[in-house]
């Protein structure tokens, strides 16, 4: 680290590619053909493999010509982060403009090396509500925000990813090997949704009120590295591949790939409107609780509208508090087919969430709502797959299916945390092929090898009905160890859900 007389660190204005620069490029050209027929719509497909949704990445981290810019919450070290970083570095070489937007508590511990990134001269690293101090270890970026706290318990959740400014990937992944299947045992079963056409213009346009905001910083302001310090990056990971090519994973990769049977990355578009939805960029700096109209979730609301048929709510934290439990209640009652998928407490990263879902299962259970909680082991013998690589999984999905012919895609959890605290982004699809799809893996959701169906007997008391060796089984105490209800009863305490 160099002392305060080192230069100082520019920050320039970024601007979206004009409409003539996307088209000139490959992928621009390809977008516009594949849009050809479909005028006014925009083109989107579901990613709900892991190994895809990698694949996809790498694909258009080597077809942009102009730009990419991607946008996370969190970049974990692993071999899908470092051949990302390397193909991001070999686009750069090739006169990429690259530009990375992380929030400041998912870059802890890793400032030199997006700081290495960023000495390229074709990639800017810039994060995200930061402090200059405590950078090193998670322990000291907590102990160093607490005379912030209000601020900086609030997190950018967003997770974008754009090429050329012609096709765009929104939803729960972030960047780490267990969001594409490539991390043993245990990995995220996750969803992206791909689009192009007019709706890839609006979110280019978020990622860019983001990337302009005062609360998004150069990491080079925090750590400081030689001007050729990507040179030592690009050849430390050069070399990390020469002795990982062949890794159970990569080599799945070829092999799934190289199967003609096994069809294009990308499956059929779904033509259809598409309405890009985010939260104010300075959402992490306001005074106290928002006004429900002021967030993503409250436009959600606004474009969304009520469902009249049905509503499937795919949440990885499901937190509905008291006004969410009512509104679900209210549209059981009212006929609508309410079905929501969180995971079981075994399951879950945060006990303390599912403890706050806990006392809301009765009520919603009382009024016609479906509740299904995925299991942390699959079947043995269980081949229906829900887009995991491995016998351990954990839902990181977050998606909404409305009636027949909506669905939202994001990065939002049902949870307050996502609605008042953390920056989110998604996108409203209106398009009945695309619903159709969500719902069909919705009922791969369903199957007792995956998930438990949680229901009362006559007595109000809860059961767990799964499947084991191919038995139907139903558990009258939920599925968990001691330290998981322990981790759970935390987040029963009243005034801990609102922060959830």
């Amino acid at each position: 680290m160099q002392g305060c007389a080192a230069a100082p660190v520019p920050r320039e204005h970024g601007v979206p590619l004009t409409p003539a620069e996307s088209e000139a490029t490959w992928l621009g050209q390809w977008a516009r053909l594949s849009a050809s027929a479909h005028p006014g719509k925009s083109g989107f497909a579901l990613l709900s493999s892991g190994q895809d949704a990698f694949s996809l990445r790498v694909l258009l981290s080597e077809q942009a010509d102009r730009r990419l810019d991607i946008q996370t919450y969190l970049m974990g070290d692993g071999q899908t982060t470092r051949m990302l970083l390397r193909r991001l570095l070999s686009a750069a070489e090739r006169g990429v403009e690259v530009r990375l937007l992380i929030d400041d508590m998912g870059a802890v511990g890793q400032g030199r090396e997006l700081a290495a990134l960023d000495s390229h001269p074709h990639i800017q690293v810039r994060v995200y509500n930061p402090l200059g101090v405590g950078r090193g270890t998670l322990i000291g970026r907590v102990l160093a925000s607490a005379p912030q706290a209000a601020r900086q318990q609030r997190r950018m959740h967003n997770k974008l990813w754009i090429a050329d400014d012609s096709l765009a990937i929104v939803g729960g992944r972030n960047l780490g090997d267990e969001y594409y299947s490539a991390s043993e045992p245990r990995n995220f079963t996750d969803l992206d949704l791909l689009a192009l056409g007019p709706v890839v213009e609006p979110l280019s346009h978020s990622f860019h009120l983001y990337w302009n905001h005062g609360l998004a910083q150069p990491v080079g302001r925090y750590h400081r590295v030689g001007g050729d310090a990507w040179r030592e990056l690009q050849a430390s990971l050069a070399e990390w591949f020469v002795t990982h090519a062949d890794s159970p994973y990569f080599a799945d990769l070829r092999q799934r790939y190289a199967d003609v049977e096994q069809g294009a990355l990308v499956g059929r578009l779904h033509w259809g409107e598409g309405i890009a939805l985010w939260d104010a960029p300075g959402k992490p700096a306001w005074r106290g609780r928002p006004a429900l109209e002021r967030t993503m979730a409250g436009e959600l609301l606004k474009q969304a509208g009520e469902p009249s048929e049905r509503l499937t709510v795919v949440s990885a934290y499901f937190v509905p508090g008291e006004a969410g439990t009512q509104l679900l209640q209210r549209l059981a009652e009212a006929g609508v087919e309410v079905e929501v998928f969180t995971n079981s407490l075994e399951a879950t990263d945060v006990p303390v969430v599912h403890g706050a879902y806990q006392p809301r299962r009765h009520a919603l259970l009382d009024s016609g709502v479906a509740l299904y909680e995925m299991r942390t082991e699959r079947e043995p013998d269980d081949d229906v797959g829900f887009g995991v690589g491995s016998s351990a999984s954990a839902l990181h999905i977050k998606a909404l299916g409305i009636d027949r012919d909506r669905i939202f895609v994001g990065s939002a959890n049902a949870d307050p945390r996502s609605v008042w605290w953390n920056t989110e982004v998604g996108v409203l699809v209106t398009s009945p092929g695309l619903a159709a799809e969500l719902q069909a893996l919705a009922e791969i959701g369903k199957s007792p090898a995956l998930s438990y169906r949680v229901e009362q007997d006559e007595h109000g008391r809860l059961n767990w009905l799964t499947a084991h060796q191919g038995e139907a089984v139903s558990f009258e105490r939920e599925p968990g160890g001691f330290w998981r209800h322990l981790g759970a009863m935390l987040g029963r305490i009243a005034w801990l859900e609102p922060l959830l």
